[in-house]
């Protein structure tokens, strides 16, 4: 009889900086070498060392957590990061790539206010793509609900496969805010899909970020239907553990979040008959 075995994925599974928040970036390396995470992607924020690229090729080096992605200062927090001008952010991204070893770079849909920017934005991330190997992969984002009213504040569109990308990053936290399915959209960008953020909610107007299988969405199905295809792209942890009462308690949710990521990509497969 065939007898069931499993297939390690060449999905590699990295920690967020994001998600040691209000911890510091290095802090992130550190816990990210101790579980035994395969890499990080940098949030670039106002913390000095997500800015620093010296500093984050040591870190890397002294802790032997390669660095797998960067996300591109694209928050409201961080407007002033890396200059006022959107186009200057993501060349200062990929540079960062390149320079630190990271295939992908991490960037939202612009905001409505930033009129020109929006406009030229899905070709000129194209143009971006077109100059370099790190690949450019644009993120799902979602409405702005405040009561009953709903806020478009992002174009294009919240929902980037409504355009035209080389590559997506998808977002469970994310579609459990805009309350779209998960399994649908991860569909819609196919083969395009080239990075995960993982991460759970439970359709709330704020962006919850909670530790996989703790809120409604499907991030287990998501995982094994990436698997069963053969996804070679990053699954980057990207919680909120700002609510832990200690660090123990924060390691300990980084640690869950790990093991149910390496469980549900690990791909049942038949051998041959023995």
């Amino acid at each position: 009889m065939a007898q069931p075995v499993v297939r390690i994925p060449e999905a590699k599974v990295a920690l967020s900086t994001a998600s040691v928040y209000p911890e510091s970036t290095a802090t992130a390396f550190e816990i990210a070498g101790r579980l035994g995470y395969d890499g990080v992607e940098i949030m670039v924020w106002t913390d000095p060392v997500s800015q620093d690229i010296g500093a984050l090729r040591r870190l890397s080096d002294y802790h032997g957590v390669p660095i797998l992605a960067v996300h591109a200062p694209c928050l409201l927090i961080t407007q002033r990061v890396w200059s006022t001008d959107p186009w200057v952010k993501l060349q200062r991204a990929r540079a960062a790539a390149e320079k630190l070893g990271a295939s992908t770079v991490v960037v939202h849909p612009p905001f409505r206010w930033q009129r020109n920017y929006s406009r030229d934005f899905v070709n000129g991330i194209w143009r971006m793509a077109d100059e370099t190997d790190v690949r450019f992969a644009v993120e799902n984002m979602y409405p702005w609900r405040y009561r009953d009213r709903e806020m478009q504040a992002y174009a294009p569109d919240w929902d980037v496969t409504k355009d035209d990308y080389r590559h997506f990053t998808v977002d469970l936290s994310h579609t459990a805010t805009a309350r779209n399915d998960a399994l649908t959209m991860t569909d819609r960008m196919g083969d395009r899909l080239a990075h995960v953020h993982l991460a759970d909610g439970n359709g709330s107007a704020k962006d919850e970020h909670l530790v996989p299988g703790r809120g409604s969405q499907p991030c287990a199905a998501v995982l094994e239907r990436l698997a069963g295809r053969g996804f070679s792209g990053h699954v980057v942890v990207e919680v909120n553990t700002r609510r832990a009462m200690s660090a123990a308690e924060r390691e300990a949710d980084l640690a869950e979040a790990l093991a149910f990521t390496r469980l549900h990509l690990a791909s049942p497969t038949k051998a041959g008959r023995q």
